[in-house]
């Protein structure tokens, strides 16, 4: 009923006259002209008004009125917070806040507890909040990931740091260095905040 009537206030698309007299083989005729009835009277309205007023909007006025009459607003909200789920044009109709107040129209299935989670600003929060609800045991899989999400970027750049560290410490005239004393000196070259704090006894 929305996109009814954001159709109706957006204006006339002159296009839909035009396709419509192609496709029905009918004359085309000029907008800014008056309107000539079927009894050939021309009238004091222009071709755009009769097209947009008298038709038109009367066809989406009465459409409106019968959606209106047969769904009352909490219906037609349920519907359109419902199409948020839809998996169409890759899910182009999800919205996260659409699906909160689907859960809010259900009370009974949705405690506020759970509600909670849509308010969460990164998947640190969620994993954090997971836990915090006892999730992480209903949904291991999603939990996993999230860990896995957050863990990777970290473990990538301490990775990447101990390549740097290598590259620093193993040079040309380093080259003979044994694997274990390279660890040792790895660890402390990679570590050195820890090691700040351990003392030299």
């Amino acid at each position: 009923m929305k996109t009814l009537k954001a159709l109706r206030n957006n204006g006339f698309p002159s296009i839909l006259v035009f396709s419509f007299c192609r496709k029905h083989e009918i004359e085309i005729v000029e907008m800014s002209e008056f309107y000539v009835t079927p009894r050939n009277r021309r009238t004091k309205v222009t071709n755009q008004h009769h097209f947009e007023v008298d038709i038109f909007n009367t066809v989406l006025d009465m459409q409106i009125q019968k959606f209106g009459d047969r769904f009352s607003e909490v219906s037609t909200d349920l519907l359109e917070y419902m199409a948020a789920l839809s998996p169409c044009n890759t899910f182009s109709m999800f919205e996260k806040s659409k699906l909160v107040k689907l859960s809010e129209l259900y009370q009974n299935d949705f405690n506020d507890l759970e509600r909670v989670f849509a308010n969460l600003k990164g998947i640190a929060e969620l994993s954090r909040l997971m836990v915090e609800t006892g999730k992480h045991r209903s949904f291991p899989l999603v939990y996993r990931l999230l860990k896995l999400t957050l863990v990777l970027p970290v473990a990538t750049a301490t990775v990447e740091r101990c390549f740097s560290a290598i590259k620093l410490l193993k040079t040309d005239l380093c080259n003979k260095i044994g694997d274990n004393f390279l660890n040792d000196v790895l660890i402390c070259s990679v570590e050195k905040e820890a090691l700040m704090d351990v003392k030299i006894e």
